[in-house]
């Protein structure tokens, strides 16, 4: 599968500093955002502490390193597997470095992160960072939001437009870094070709619905211009948090039709 890929991350109106991180490896597949959070700049050693040690997990194990952090699930493919215990070393690196430094005490970080292998996506996420995927003509949500909002939602105490205006919408359940051990979601799907990835924190979402970030990424297929108006779009609505964001798109293979015609113009030159 050929996929075209961008990101962006962008401090918004009103935060003086970002604590968002993203990473972004074409040749693994792995894309990664990451939202800290903590006062002293801590949150942004947090998520930087987590892309770092994604990146390092897997170059490990392109070097033959196979290493299990917490429980292997059977039912999930290894690469799947890989990535949760990836973030599950992530989590004990950000508990560790913040016992030993007071400035970085309850530091944290939410993590949405996909590995493409083949037409395989494996997806892992803690927190309320998320990912999306478009296909035929619509949007689906592929993370449940690890908040206090999101499960009085499930538990229909509260509706979807009500969590929408809470005060306690961003009040995670879930993060990396608060305890030495996290559990991550893990799940896996086939991909196509024609897919569209959207991977974003929250500074997105909470200044962007769900029906703009489609329209913008569907009208588009342009990664690129669609991170950027994005970003754009969540400061115009008022910037409130950091803004990061990465949309990958698999290309549809030409059919038969198309690469004659391409031929026979290439042989005319």
């Amino acid at each position: 599968m050929k996929l075209v890929i961008s990101g962006k991350t962008d401090v918004g109106i009103v935060r003086k500093n970002n604590e968002d991180n993203l990473y972004i490896s074409e040749n693994d597949g792995l894309l990664v955002v990451a939202d800290g959070m903590g006062g002293h700049a801590s949150g942004e050693v947090a998520s930087k502490i987590t892309v770092d040690m994604m990146r390092d997990y897997f170059n490990a194990v392109k070097e033959g390193h196979q290493l299990q952090i917490g429980p292997y699930q059977d039912d999930l493919s290894e690469p799947t597997n890989r990535l949760g215990s990836a973030i599950r070393l992530a989590n004990q690196a950000i508990y560790e470095a913040a016992k030993d430094n007071p400035l970085w005490y309850g530091m944290g970080t939410t993590i949405a992160a996909v590995l493409i292998t083949g037409n395989r996506l494996s997806i892992a996420h803690v927190g309320d960072s998320r990912v999306y995927l478009i296909r035929a003509g619509s949007m689906e949500q592929l993370t449940d939001d690890h908040s206090f909002v999101s499960e009085q939602v499930k538990r229909e105490i509260i509706s979807s437009e009500q969590a929408k205006a809470s005060a306690m919408k961003n009040v995670l359940t879930r993060a990396l870094g608060v305890h030495p051990e996290v559990e991550v979601d893990l799940d896996e799907i086939s991909l196509f070709d024609g897919d569209m990835l959207v991977l974003c924190t929250d500074g997105l979402t909470g200044m962007v619905d769900d029906d703009e970030i489609f329209a913008i990424a569907n009208t588009l297929h342009n990664p690129a211009m669609a991170c950027e108006d994005l970003v754009s779009r969540a400061n115009q609505n008022g910037g409130k948090d950091n803004i990061t964001v990465i949309i990958a798109e698999i290309e549809k293979k030409k059919g038969w039709l198309y690469r004659l015609l391409h031929f026979k113009e290439w042989f005319r030159r």
